[in-house]
């Protein structure tokens, strides 16, 4: 892999970044020295001159073109995208609608499609760069009690998927990892649940944002690690 010039800034783009995980990670890489781009549906604008905010639904192509677009024009390079967009909808298989299918298949699948092709294009001219998807452990993992059969079967493609490209891509000097959570305490989620769901994991808590920060880093950080799926689960993958 090309490392950058030492007087260039590397630069990220992270979906789904107005709340929770997302902005996380934004703060965490401008911490780093990134300059970000975070996108999702609704953010307001930044008071911090490093990060860019652009409002719309990755779902679109027009947005994700938007995005990449800001990025190669504002700072002229893209060295990670963080796929961390995704919406949960969990249910009974066949009380899923046909309004749930597409809404999952938009923003889970088509989403990440939209912003990984136009990225990897421009990693590609680099000779560098790096993806890291997010899925959930639920897609090996199933439980009867927290039934999410579409939910799984799109995150599942993105675990499938980071595989592929990761061998598809590393003699370019491209890197793809994906991470794999358990329950994590977002604004999604009520809080009095937590005790309840930590109970799904052996560790006997739910995680914490800064959990997920510490291992999107940790896979920025490692640069003979591609293809990996890390589990950030509390040991639920593991068994119980």
């Amino acid at each position: 892999m090309i490392p950058p010039p030492e007087h260039e800034q590397r630069v990220a783009i992270i979906t789904g970044a107005s709340q929770g995980i997302g902005a996380g990670l934004a703060k965490a890489y401008r911490e780093r020295g990134y300059a970000v781009i975070a996108t999702a549906r609704s953010i307001g604008p930044s008071e911090d001159p490093g990060i860019v905010t652009i409002g719309g639904d990755i779902a679109d192509a027009d947005t994700a073109q938007r995005v990449v677009d800001e990025a190669v024009e504002r700072f002229g390079r893209i060295d990670t995208l963080i796929n961390n967009a995704g919406i949960y909808i969990g249910k009974p298989f066949t009380e899923y609608t046909l309004q749930d299918f597409n809404a999952l298949i938009a923003v889970n699948l088509a989403g990440f499609f939209h912003m990984t092709t136009r990225t990897i294009r421009h990693m590609l001219d680099q000779g560098r760069g790096h993806v890291v998807n997010v899925s959930t452990t639920l897609v090996e993992h199933a439980d009867s009690s927290r039934p999410a059969a579409l939910q799984t079967l799109t995150k599942g493609g993105l675990v499938a998927v980071t595989r592929s490209l990761a061998v598809e891509y590393a003699s370019h000097g491209l890197r793809i990892n994906a991470v794999s959570l358990g329950v994590i305490k977002t604004p999604l989620h009520d809080e009095s649940s937590y005790a309840g769901m930590g109970a799904l994991h052996p560790i006997g808590r739910v995680g914490e944002i800064d959990d997920v920060v510490g291992g999107v880093l940790y896979l920025e950080s490692a640069p003979f690690v591609t293809g990996e799926i890390l589990h950030i689960d509390g040991g639920q993958s593991a068994g119980h």
